[in-house]
């Protein structure tokens, strides 16, 4: 008799990933053809896991730039070949995607949309809905142990069951043992290196000022990479847009430097070093007799101010009269690039991000196939592609999904 193991079960589509990509892409294909027989396969016991803790908990669904051309620019990698599957599908068919299905989206301050309830629970019940409405079989507890190609149909053996598909879609994000498996079917990968993370910094100069942000540009040493935008000093260091954006176009550099490096940061954002020596001689004449160490005369916190007069080894009761000009020139240098040395990364909240998977060559990104086999399919985050954070590494999820459906 046959044992269960033994038994193929057939589908006309297998999805494996129950993440955002998987769902999206089953069920629009279901949408397309509602005659498809689709299972989305799930290694864990849960579906959706990472959309549960998306965005704090409320899933930052993406990001409202609605140009194209403008939309790839967040994408340190992937912004060439994104940008015509962005013509097809874009942040404002998200929108209104969802809308349809129920779910209404807010656009908030800094360009990041979230569900209008603040929970991703509401994402989540919106996919587990669709698929129960368009009859997906979605089984939990899939750990795939190998893929093979037999004729006209791809064969998935998980280590409970055999699977049959005559299209396989792999949505599995960065999984080495799935990236492994696709090696082994000609696939080149690039190798994953950590995106997205915080600065370990320890320095007497920040070292009382966790929660102190502001607006700054971040160079990295001997390197082109530069960066602006909010930077938020922490506990361990540094934080903040400047930062998780420095680490993301900087992620192979900064790996291959194993995290050991020294960056300039620029407190005064875009005032180099000339225009702002010129703006404390007038605060000289003008202050005369006031401390300088008292006020933040720009526009970061005093705390911030005091730390950097210190540092320039002003003592806290000199005045601006008597500011020599050795003084004068080592505050200017904390305010226009102050060197710090990082020793070592965090991963930011728990949006682990990955820079590196299926190389962007072997993909066709007008149908997402795969150029080394037919009827093989990519959505998500299995390629290598990443952006930075707020909502663009979603965006990506749905439109790949998206054209996947629609080709399939």
């Amino acid at each position: 008799m046959a044992t269960k193991k033994n038994m193929i079960k057939n589908f006309d589509i297998i999805i494996v990933g129950g993440g955002a990509a998987g769902f999206f892409t089953a069920i629009n294909i279901a949408e397309k053809n509602p005659k498809l027989k689709i299972a989305i396969l799930e290694r864990g016991k849960e579906v959706l896991s990472k959309v549960r803790v998306s965005g704090g908990g409320r899933c930052n669904v993406t990001h409202a730039c609605f140009e194209p051309n403008e939309l790839v620019k967040f994408y340190p990698r992937g912004e060439k070949e994104l940008r015509g599957p962005f013509h097809q599908f874009c942040s404002g068919d998200t929108i209104e995607w969802f809308e349809k299905h129920g779910v209404e989206l807010k656009i908030e301050e800094d360009g990041r949309l979230f569900p209008v309830s603040n929970s991703s629970q509401t994402i989540i019940d919106c996919f587990l809905k669709a698929t129960e409405k368009l009859g997906i079989k979605v089984l939990t507890g899939q750990s795939v142990q190998s893929i093979f190609k037999k004729e006209n149909h791809w064969k998935i053996d998980t280590q409970s069951d055999n699977y049959a598909a005559e299209k396989l879609v792999m949505a599995t994000g960065s999984n080495p043992k799935i990236w492994e498996m696709l090696q082994e079917h000609g696939h080149a990968i690039v190798s994953p290196v950590p995106s997205l993370f915080t600065f370990n910094i320890k320095d007497s100069r920040i070292k009382e000022l966790p929660g102190v942000a502001a607006q700054v540009t971040v160079n990295v040493k001997d390197t082109k990479l530069e960066s602006t935008g909010p930077l938020l000093i922490t506990h361990w260091g540094m934080s903040g847009p400047a930062i998780l954006k420095l680490s993301a176009w900087g992620a192979r550099i900064l790996h291959d430097k194993n995290y050991q490096f020294t960056i300039f940061v620029n407190w005064l954002n875009d005032v180099d070093f000339e225009d702002a020596e010129k703006i404390l001689k007038d605060l000289k004449q003008e202050h005369a007799k006031k401390a300088v160490s008292k006020k933040s005369p720009f526009d970061f916190p005093n705390r911030l101010w005091e730390s950097l007069v210190l540092a320039s080894g002003i003592d806290s009761e000199t005045k601006w009269a008597d500011l020599s000009k050795n003084q004068l020139q080592n505050l200017t240098s904390q305010l226009t690039k102050a060197e710090f040395k990082v020793n070592g990364k965090s991963t930011f909240k728990e949006e682990f991000v990955t820079a590196g998977g299926i190389d962007l060559k072997e993909i066709n990104f007008k149908t997402m196939e795969s150029k080394i086999h037919e009827k093989l399919y990519f959505a998500g985050e299995i390629v290598n592609i990443d952006a930075i954070t707020g909502g663009f590494n979603f965006q990506n999820a749905w439109t790949s999904g998206f054209i996947l459906a629609q080709n399939i």
